[in-house]
């Protein structure tokens, strides 16, 4: 396990995002002859499309899984929301797909709902779960586990890394890419730095603000929904996750003095594009909290490693995040281990 920075409580949020990298290498080892052999399938007999089924963090997760495989097989991927089957009765057309749910406990009906949909279809139904006992492992084709072990605080942060990581494994898999496969061995010891890199400088600005913006772009969009929803879930922070695009329109009226934004970054084509807005913005008057490698003049820099794969460096990210997240709702007077109104397994139907 990494050792936990002396300034940081031991809650058990932060005693499990220590717990990542651990879990990380042991996911890599233990996958990765399914995550080759799932990857010939793929190559073999290329999808039609990819489907993606998701809530919460998962959720998060999915949007990672799709910018990486549009980007990396050129391969349609769709979200679909679990309700089209479970609330409303219908049975999406999934015949020739790629059908991958991600869930922590595998536990949630509508999840299930839409996985038994895949699979009546014929789609190639494949889980990343982290209890290969549940049901959503048991109907599904294909396991990858995210062998996290058990979660106590609930807010996710190992399983959701290490659903991160499952996703770029298998990535690297379909893809034959001698890049990703290197982003995917190194990871481990990438997460292990990133865990030691103090984003505290970043605790007063936010935790005395009411609202903020959480900012990214392709695979660093997954960053910053899921930062946000952390925001939300441990700190009683109201935080939006938006794409740097989507900003530009009506968002980004409300930005202001008042109205910080947080900008994920990763050092791929989106970079000069989050840099020149980042830059807006603080021209403007408005606090950014810049993370990754977007150079933004006037921005509260937050440390990060470079030269990581692009695609490895928003995992790393989330990983510095986390010990902030934590800290911010301790700052808020909230325990980040049980925030009011929440439980660990969330069953929607």
């Amino acid at each position: 396990m990494t050792s936990m920075p002396d300034s940081l409580p031991p809650t058990q949020m932060l005693r499990e995002t220590a717990e990542a990298p651990d879990v990380v290498a042991r996911l890599i080892e233990a996958n990765a002859g399914a995550c080759a052999e799932l990857g010939a399938r793929l190559r073999a007999a290329p999808p039609a499309f990819v489907v993606t089924c998701a809530r919460g963090s998962s959720d998060s997760a999915a949007s990672y899984a799709k910018y990486l495989t549009e980007i990396c097989t050129g391969t349609v991927v769709a979200s679909v929301g679990p309700s089209i089957s479970s609330v409303y009765g219908r049975r999406p057309k999934m015949r020739g797909a790629l059908f991958v749910a991600i869930s922590q406990s595998g536990k949630s009906p509508d999840l299930l709902t839409l996985a038994e949909a895949a699979r009546e279809d014929e789609a190639l139904t494949v889980a990343i779960v982290n209890d290969t006992q549940s049901p959503l492992a048991g109907l599904c084709e294909v396991v990858l586990p995210l062998h996290a072990g058990p979660e106590k605080s609930v807010a996710a942060t190992k399983s959701y890394i290490a659903s991160l990581a499952a996703v770029l494994q298998l990535t690297a898999a379909w893809s034959g890419s001698p890049a990703l496969d290197r982003a995917v061995r190194r990871l481990p010891d990438a997460l292990d730095g990133a865990f030691q890199r103090s984003w505290l400088p970043a605790v007063d600005l936010l935790a005395g603000s009411s609202s903020l913006y959480v900012v990214g772009r392709g695979p660093g969009f997954a960053a910053a929904q899921e930062a946000a929803l952390k925001f939300k879930e441990t700190g009683g922070l109201h935080a939006e996750a938006l794409s740097s695009a989507e900003l530009r329109h009506g968002p980004l009226a409300l930005a202001g003095p008042d109205f910080p934004v947080m900008m994920f970054s990763q050092g791929d084509a989106a970079l000069g594009g989050l840099a020149e807005l980042g830059a807006e913005l603080a021209g403007r008057g408005v606090p950014v909290i810049a993370a990754g490698p977007a150079e933004v003049p006037g921005a509260l820099t937050l440390p990060a490693a470079a030269g990581l794969d692009p695609f490895a460096q928003p995992i790393a990210l989330i990983q510095s995040f986390y010990p902030l997240a934590e800290a911010v709702a301790r700052a808020r007077g909230r325990d980040p281990d049980r925030p009011p109104h929440l439980r660990k397994v969330t069953e929607t139907r």
